[in-house]
């Protein structure tokens, strides 16, 4: 994965979400805690974290940083924050040589972080989707190649939304709990 799929993601979700009336946002975005504007600030939160453990080549740890939208923004403005921060995991993606790794529960590289951010983009938009009562999935073949590249540990990992405990599927209880794996050796 690369920053191709995070631009392609970024594009899906605001295409969805940029239109939605101010007022809606304040909802709980699906399953969630989090109401969808919280959410959206916490797919920049983790776009910006992706961007900067990679641009520091964080070895062992996570840096001890946070991004903290002010309380009070609004939507619009938030989405502006999370294309800037995609874009930021982005050109970080571009930057790196095909060695480069940093700490996400290991060495990861950057078709780890660019697959981490297509998640996080994915994932999280069709939270907001729900709780705006919008109908909307993530498109399969990006969804395949996160899951090729963060659950290839998971048996039956054919469904983004299974795979991350948002759905049932016939057979198959929703997940209770789930983990990725991007780190190379875990």
């Amino acid at each position: 994965m690369d920053s191709g799929d995070v631009r392609r993601a970024l594009d899906e979700s605001l295409t969805l979400l940029t239109p939605v009336a101010e007022e809606r946002w304040a909802a709980k975005a699906g399953g969630l805690d989090w109401t969808c504007l919280e959410t959206a600030a916490h797919i920049a939160h983790d776009l910006m974290a992706y961007a900067t453990q990679l641009a520091a080549r964080a070895e062992d740890r996570y840096l001890p940083l946070d991004l903290a939208v002010d309380p009070g923004t609004d939507a619009r403005t938030v989405l502006t924050i999370v294309r800037s921060c995609a874009r930021l995991l982005c050109l970080e993606l571009d930057a790196a040589g095909p060695d480069a790794t940093a700490w996400h529960w290991g060495p990861t590289d950057r078709t780890g972080f660019a697959a981490l951010g297509v998640n996080e983009i994915l994932v999280h938009t069709w939270d907001i989707a729900r709780g705006l009562r919008l109908p909307w999935v993530p498109p399969q073949d990006l969804s395949a190649k996160v899951l090729e590249r963060l659950f290839p540990h998971v048996e039956g990992a054919d469904d983004l939304l299974w795979a991350t405990g948002r759905i049932a599927l016939p057979g198959r209880p929703r997940r209770e709990h789930w983990t990725v794996k991007a780190a190379q050796k875990y």
